[in-house]
């Protein structure tokens, strides 16, 4: 992971090529991240094209793990929530291309939204995860609690539903006294 590189991602017709690809991805090999197989690249370049608007507002910051040119992995951080939530951050669209599972991308990708979340104010971080074939011990890993399980959430890309996990984490060093 030495030649790993992590920056926030701008709005560019690359930026959002690269991410339809992992998305597209991440579905056909079953990742739940609300998108069902097959995926046209259409409705992903959309998703993508919403999501990068939205961080150049503002409201989210997608970070992206490089491997040289080579887009490998991404998450999101969702920063655009009601007022009295100032302190809360959302952590959404966790991906790792497949040729880059567990060699510590997603955990890079994890500890740079929690240090751009703390430079924010933003000291409780949420997320959710499917039951099946989630990230569920890697949250468990990096200290995120888990608050609970929602049976049938979502269906599953390939079909069949699938619950959801909830998982919070306390930034300790951010709360305020």
């Amino acid at each position: 992971m030495s030649n790993i590189e992590i920056k926030a991602l701008s709005p560019s017709p690359e930026i959002r090529a690269m991410l339809s690809e992992i998305l597209i991805e991440t579905v056909a090999n079953g990742g739940s991240v609300s998108f069902m197989h097959p995926l046209s690249q259409q409705a992903a370049e959309a998703f993508w094209s919403n999501s990068l608007g939205a961080a150049d507002r503002g409201e989210r910051i997608i970070l992206g793990a490089f491997d040289g040119v080579r887009l490998i992995g991404t998450v999101t951080l969702l920063l655009d929530l009601p007022p009295n939530q100032p302190h809360r951050a959302e952590i959404a669209k966790m991906m790792t291309r497949v040729s880059h599972r567990h060699r510590g991308i997603a955990t890079a990708l994890l500890r740079e939204a929690e240090r751009i979340a703390i430079e924010r104010g933003r000291w409780l971080l949420v997320l959710d995860t499917a039951e099946d074939e989630g990230a569920a011990g890697l949250y468990e890993r990096m200290g995120f609690k888990l608050s609970g399980l929602i049976p049938d959430y979502a269906l599953k890309p390939h079909g069949g539903l699938t619950g959801t996990l909830i998982y919070w984490k306390r930034l300790q060093d951010a709360v305020p006294a």
